[in-house]
């Protein structure tokens, strides 16, 4: 898993690619030089559930799988977001499908954020800053920030933000694993397992 070219940058820009009708989510993953280093596609969607996605806003309450795959498509990890009421749990798996860890919704009012667990005890947290500015701290299991996300950062070119469906991933320093896989994992799919349902 840690041969993955994904592994490799402290810098990941992710861009959504343009849909009509956005019932398939499915992103690229690009390094600060513009080149592709990876996907997220959401699987296992029947043309029952598009349809449902289409007429409805149920999509909380709905199972949602996205494949990370690096720039040659091999498998490098597996997010799994059960459906949820209130809080929500994604399960993060490696490409033999054994478990990595998981993202925890901690609270549902207020700034929302998330924990980083892995065998049962918490290794990070996401805090959400910012949801309409996309700012987001990444913390290691003391408290310290080890990666942001971020709608801006000028270290990469302006023609990298052709569209407004682009954010940034800066990993401060590499951490160890499984903490990194899951601030990958984390980042990857911010907008889809974690912010899908919100309103803000």
């Amino acid at each position: 898993m840690s041969e993955s070219s994904l592994f490799q940058h402290r810098v990941l820009v992710v861009n959504q690619k343009a849909k009509l009708i956005e019932l398939t989510n499915q992103y690229s993953v690009f390094d600060e030089n513009g080149n592709n280093i990876g996907h997220v596609n959401q699987v296992g969607q029947s043309k029952a559930k598009k349809l449902l996605r289409l007429v409805s806003s149920v999509d909380q309450f709905l199972t949602h799988h996205f494949d990370i795959t690096d720039a040659s498509d091999s498998l490098v990890m597996s997010v799994t977001r059960p459906a949820k009421v209130f809080k929500s749990t994604v399960l993060i798996n490696d490409s033999t499908g054994a478990e990595i860890g998981r993202i925890v919704q901690e609270n549902v009012f207020g700034k929302i954020h998330f924990a980083l667990e892995a065998g049962g005890a918490k290794i990070g947290a996401i805090k959400a800053e910012n949801w309409r500015a996309w700012n987001f701290a990444i913390e290691d299991a003391s408290g310290r920030e080890v990666a942001r996300i971020t709608k801006k950062y000028t270290g990469l070119a302006r023609e990298m933000f052709t569209t407004a469906d682009s954010y940034v991933v800066e990993i401060h320093e590499i951490p160890s694993q499984p903490l990194h896989s899951l601030i990958i994992a984390a980042a990857l799919s911010i907008d889809t397992a974690l912010k899908q349902d919100s309103k803000l």
